[in-house]
């Protein structure tokens, strides 16, 4: 059986690469900078200074999303998808919001990275979550990782190996368990980016900038067992569930959408015959 080759709607090109890497390499220190900076460094003295990283990092996602979609030449149909899959995730996360974890907008997000690509993925992702936090009021200076966390996770799902080949139950089982780790490690991430913030004398799972490393990694962990397991694990599952059974149908649906779309095809004009 013939396969045909899975379109992008968002390629990403060197300079899009460039910014995405930048980005990343900057979430990275800000969501790792406990476990980066020797104890008793003084990076943990302007814990205030973090909403500026913060802003700088929302910055820098914007560029991410203008680089890919200017390099990419980003069309109408190609804006179109991508509003009605962002309003679409943002519907879908008050759903569960405040109770156990119950997220269905995560395995939309593995669909639609699996299907369009890590580009587009990572501009949805980041496009998602911003829409959902204006819809829920959850905007403030957790906002930006929130957007990056998103972002990675959806692109992960782009560059999950076989999107031209592998169909099926062996599809739908790898993005399952895709889904299942992504969510604990979303979940993950973003605690560490509240965490350091923790006063000290407040917990004995708490940020101790004088510790040293396996210390305070030995504090997080208990820090994620004690305030966010359940929940992750509420993601992950409820992720898990909507793959395995609503995965088929909305997998059809957004491959026929993106044939028809033709994302790839030049836009030619011809010349009106006389």
């Amino acid at each position: 059986m013939s396969t045909q080759r899975q379109a992008r709607a968002v390629r990403l090109g060197p300079r899009s690469l460039t910014a995405l890497a930048l980005v990343s390499a900057v979430g990275v220190a800000g969501f790792g900078w406990p476990f980066l900076a020797p104890p008793g460094s003084r990076i943990g003295a302007h814990a205030q200074d973090a909403p500026w990283l913060f802003a700088g990092l929302l910055v820098l996602l914007v560029a991410v999303v203008a680089a890919a979609i200017s390099e990419s030449g980003l069309g109408p149909k190609a804006v179109a998808m991508l509003g009605v899959l962002a309003a679409t995730g943002a519907a879908l996360r008050p759903i569960g919001a405040g109770t156990a974890g119950i997220e269905p907008m995560f395995f939309l997000m593995v669909l639609s990275g699996r299907v369009l690509g890590p580009g587009f993925g990572f501009v949805l992702g980041s496009v998602t979550m911003f829409a959902s936090a204006l819809l829920t009021g959850g905007v403030g200076p957790w906002l930006p990782f929130q957007m990056l966390a998103m972002g990675w996770f959806a692109m992960g799902a782009g560059l999950l190996p076989g999107p031209d080949r592998l169909r099926g139950r062996a599809e739908l089982a790898m993005l399952a368990g895709y889904g299942f780790l992504a969510a604990f490690a979303y979940g993950t991430v973003m605690n560490m980016a509240g965490w350091p913030f923790m006063s000290a004398l407040a917990s004995n799972v708490a940020f101790d900038p004088h510790a040293p490393v396996a210390a305070n990694l030995a504090r997080f962990v208990a820090y994620c067992v004690a305030t966010s397991l359940g929940w992750d694990l509420g993601r992950a599952v409820v992720t898990v569930v909507l793959t395995l059974s609503l995965g088929p149908t909305v997998l059809r649906a957004l491959r026929r959408a993106t044939r028809r779309a033709a994302f790839e095809t030049p836009v030619t004009f011809e010349t009106p015959r006389q």
